[in-house]
């Protein structure tokens, strides 16, 4: 254009590049709603399969070890094909693969093979492995590195939206066509009948992921791997890997903590309230509190997102560590409805953790973010395993006293709020 300035060229590259910045936020946002969504259904899947296959506790409880198995195994070479395809071609594989993991329940739920069925949420957790580890990052680096903390939080709470949403979803769709028209059906046509329930919903999540899939391809994201190089921390990241930041190895630790740590406190919380001494609810009823759990978690994501404007985000991850450590003590020595409401409030305060200690240890990474992603997700495992533990206590020490397990898990991220994140040239 004849007369403008190099100042208004600057301003309207600067523009298009904030409208760009803002455009990829509000894709990436559906995406954390999707794996959300993904993740809660398995708080469905467990009771339905295990009614289908007859299956012990033990099994059932296979379902989350492949689901969280799958960060642990994929993580690093998700992080790796992030590295070399970039965030956008990771994000589209990503969502391929969710696809294909979706569109095996079909034939698992045909033949009646749980071990199909584990297949399928092995494949699916794959595909949202590679979403994670690209996503996460991906929001951390679209904007100033002081607000990453926030913009990671916002995101999160669609995430939360998703896992608030998704027990209604699967017990609607997966649960209550299990139960329709069920008289007169023989034993074996009554677990087809409960085992075909979940082929519906399914074919309907690969759907919804393989047109992600499409818009992805087509979209024209900013590459923004030349802001990764900016944000280095010095001479520090031109080499080596990301296994040399100390704040990264800490931050996983703090990852694995918190997902263990989460995901133990859901696992018992309709036993916990089913407890004489708790609130003697039955389970379809104590079922529905869970609700605020996580419901807490997707407001409290919303409210952090707005404190991290004026509140550093590793203090902020610190309060809440010790506000949940003070919520579980009162959990662990009092009864009745305070003990009740005390753990189920663990989730407003769990709500900026993962994404905070996410983007805390992220920082200043640079080329090595994408690796340092996979770090991260692989550390999720911890979902896995510490239930394990606090599930054996609560078998020796009652539930009850399993929820002092957990305090361990704040404590350090506590710690790592307060110092452990603080990265060092």
């Amino acid at each position: 254009m004849a007369g403008a300035t190099p100042q208004s060229t600057a301003h309207s590259s600067a523009t298009r590049s904030t409208q760009g910045y803002n455009f990829a936020l509000v894709a990436l946002t559906s995406l954390f709603f999707m794996w959300g969504f993904i993740t809660c259904l398995n708080d469905i899947l467990i009771p339905h399969l295990k009614n289908v296959f007859s299956l012990s506790y033990t099994q059932a409880m296979l379902i989350q070890f492949c689901f969280f198995g799958a960060y642990f195994v994929v993580s690093l070479p998700a992080g790796n094909l992030v590295k070399r395809i970039g965030y956008k071609g990771g994000l589209v594989v990503g969502l391929v693969t969710a696809a294909i993991g979706c569109l095996l329940f079909i034939p698992a739920a045909s033949f009646r093979v749980y071990g199909i069925f584990l297949g399928a949420l092995f494949i699916l957790a794959s595909g949202v492995t590679i979403l994670q580890v690209a996503a996460n990052p991906y929001v951390t680096i679209l904007g100033k590195p002081e607000t990453a903390s926030m913009r990671l939080n916002l995101t999160q709470a669609f995430n939360s939206l998703g896992t608030t949403v998704a027990p209604w979803f699967g017990g609607l769709l997966i649960l209550g066509a299990a139960t329709m028209a069920t008289e007169g059906l023989t034993p074996d046509q009554l677990h087809l009948q409960e085992a075909n329930a979940v082929k519906f919903p399914y074919m309907l999540l690969a759907i919804a992921f393989g047109l992600l899939a499409a818009i992805f391809a087509v979209l024209k994201l900013p590459d923004m791997r030349q802001e990764e190089e900016q944000q280095a921390l010095g001479d520090a990241a031109a080499a080596g890997s990301a296994w040399q930041f100390r704040h990264l190895v800490l931050g996983a630790l703090g990852i694995f903590a918190y997902v263990g740590a989460e995901v133990s406190i859901g696992s018992l919380l309709v036993n916990f309230m089913g407890e004489s001494s708790i609130a003697g609810l039955p389970e379809a009823q104590a079922a529905n509190y869970v609700a605020f759990y996580w419901g807490g978690a997707m407001v409290g994501r919303f409210v952090g997102s707005a404190l991290m404007r004026a509140i550093s985000p590793g203090k902020l991850l610190a309060f809440n560590a010790l506000v949940n450590v003070l919520l579980l003590v009162v959990t662990v020595l009092t009864s009745g409805h305070l003990a009740m409401w005390a753990v189920l409030a663990i989730g407003l305060f769990n709500s900026i953790m993962f994404p905070t200690i996410f983007s805390l240890a992220l920082q200043g990474l640079g080329h090595h973010t994408s690796q340092g992603s996979g770090i991260l997700c692989q550390a999720i495992v911890g979902g896995a395993l510490v239930p394990v533990i606090v599930g054996k206590a609560a078998d020796m020490f009652g539930i009850q006293m399993a929820f002092a397990l957990p305090i361990i898990c704040y404590l350090y991220i506590a710690y790592y709020g307060a110092k452990g994140s603080v990265p060092r040239h």
